[in-house]
């Protein structure tokens, strides 16, 4: 099954990365974001990705690209103009890189992709979120319930601390963790190829009339996940899945 990385918008909200480089490429300690979402996928055995490109997508085609040689190490003989790999990345990735477009919503950059995707399910996320979830009992889920859609429904992450309170004390005090109430749109989701029905043009936003559409119809299902979720809108999300990193074994991994 192939992965999509819609990996096109502007990143406005972090722009202090994004007026030089598109935001799937900010690095999450020295790995672009966009890489941690593969390797999240890669885990459970899916290593074929789609990725739809709009703003600064040469800058996504030169990482690729250059792949093995950003992530080896290299012996150059300068006299002889031969290169060695010393070591390499073992990941066995094939990667589609497709232009849907600078201006192109979410829902116009999947219709783009229509011709690369066989009629066939595919597995759909963002490019600037990362999770534990577990892919294949998203797979599993998605399967059992039989909609068109499956879409990964996943706790915020508090903009502040959280107290809980007893009796006028604080009994236990949370630095921005993930809320205990409400469901948001977290990524991860999994299409039927009749999701296409839905997808009207370039102006098509996924989030807006097609997802509304199916779940008025009944063909959209929620996986809930209770695990790490966190996207990067903004340095300070950045920070975070920094200091993530920093700490030992990021949770995604």
């Amino acid at each position: 099954m192939k992965v999509v990385i819609l990996a096109g918008g502007f990143g406005t909200r972090i722009s202090e990365y994004t007026d030089l480089i598109p935001k799937p490429m900010i690095r999450i300690n020295d790995e672009p974001i966009i890489t941690h979402i593969m390797s999240i996928y890669s885990k459970y055995g899916f290593k074929e990705f789609i990725i739809a490109l709009g703003y600064k997508s040469e800058v996504i085609k030169d990482y690729f690209l250059n792949y093995k040689n950003f992530n080896s190490d290299l012996e150059i003989n300068l006299k002889e103009g031969e290169t060695k790999f010393l070591k390499t990345s073992d990941n066995d990735w094939k990667v589609t890189l497709v232009d849907t477009g600078k201006s192109s919503m979410t829902g116009g950059r999947i219709l783009r992709l229509k011709k690369y995707l066989n009629n066939q399910r595919f597995m759909l996320t963002y490019g600037d979120g990362v999770s534990d979830v577990n892919i294949s009992e998203l797979i599993k889920f998605h399967k059992k319930k039989g909609k068109i859609a499956t879409i990964t429904a996943v706790r915020p992450v508090a903009r502040f601390g959280e107290l809980q309170i007893k009796e006028e004390n604080v009994i236990n005090f949370s630095e921005k963790p993930q809320t205990q109430k409400g469901w948001i749109n977290g990524g991860f989701f999994v299409f039927e190829p009749e999701i296409f029905k839905y997808l009207k043009d370039d102006s098509t936003v996924l989030e807006k009339e097609p997802l509304v559409k199916l779940s008025y119809e009944n063909k959209l299902a929620a996986f809930q996940h209770d695990g790490f979720w966190h996207c990067m809108d903004t340095k300070r999300d950045k920070d975070i899945l920094d200091k993530f990193c920093s700490n030992g074994t990021p949770p995604w991994k």
